[in-house]
């Protein structure tokens, strides 16, 4: 029996793709450049989706977020089509109206490719500060393409190789403006507004440190952030000695905690629980 095409992304192999915990660090900046295009930030901005509203239910929204890293990164067959039919029940519902200041639909394959392709940027980052960037390869990037497949993305729409990816990837920075409305909803993340005040008192300058230090010069400067010295000088000592102690530890650790989000998913389906 002949396998359909959505089978056949569900069995795309992405074994080397080995997801880092560290991946937490980046994230808030890889959101920033996910929402900097305007049909993303607004998609996101205007939601009606309250379970997935950074600001009203972090815990949640954090957690759906590195579930669908792990799942597509780590995952198998099963559970990324699994995953995929819940994350689309909530996209059903992210779509724009006539009041909206830009056209938006969750669904749209190039946002989709948009949000994989900012998803795959962080990836490497990450490895290039705390992994082993010998892991960088074409058959990597190849790989990578999952994780738009693992939505709606068609895997036509990735770039062919990772040259045709960076391509891709400058001429749509380049082309990037960010209004106002869209900036301060960022800078809210990057002042970390969503968390707890004593948790942003306590870690707020940390996060905006490691937030601003993953941002790439061109999404600064369009936000129109500038990185203190002293902020430049902390996350780059702090990534060297991160990168010593990551490189130190056993596969587990280092995946920690996107291999508990696994455990946790599949949990969640033998239950019944809602995988979103």
């Amino acid at each position: 029996m002949h396998r359909s095409r959505r089978e056949e992304l569900d069995h795309v192999d992405s074994t080397g793709m080995e997801m880092l915990g560290a991946a937490l660090l980046a994230g808030p900046a890889n959101v920033i450049m996910q929402l900097a295009v305007p049909a993303v930030g607004y998609g996101v901005y205007e939601s009606k989706v309250e379970s997935g509203n950074l600001f009203k239910n972090p815990t949640k929204r954090t957690r759906t977020t590195l579930t669908y890293l792990a799942v597509a990164a780590m995952g198998g067959p099963q559970l990324r089509r699994k995953y995929r039919q819940a994350v689309n029940r909530s996209h059903a519902h992210v779509r724009s109206d006539e009041n909206s200041p830009v056209k938006y639909n969750a669904f749209d394959p190039s946002l989709q490719l948009w949000v994989a392709a900012c998803l795959y940027r962080g990836w490497e980052d990450v490895q290039r500060l705390y992994g082993d960037p010998r892991r960088i390869t074409e058959e990597a990037y190849r790989q990578g393409a999952v994780m738009g497949t693992t939505l709606q993305m068609p895997p036509e729409l990735w770039p062919a190789t990772r040259a045709d990816f960076e391509d891709y990837w400058n001429t749509t920075v380049d082309d990037l403006e960010i209004d106002d409305t869209i900036r301060e909803y960022l800078m809210r993340i990057v002042r970390m507004e969503f968390a707890h005040p004593m948790v942003r008192r306590l870690g707020g300058w940390y996060s905006e440190a490691m937030t601003i230090g993953f941002l790439p010069a061109p999404f600064r400067a369009k936000m129109r952030i500038e990185q203190k010295p002293w902020q430049r000088r902390f996350f780059e000592t702090h990534n060297a000695v991160a990168r010593i102690v990551l490189r130190g530890c056993p596969k587990p650790v280092r995946q920690f905690p996107l291999n508990a989000f696994l455990l946790d998913v599949r949990w969640r389906l033998r239950t019944g629980r809602p995988l979103v």
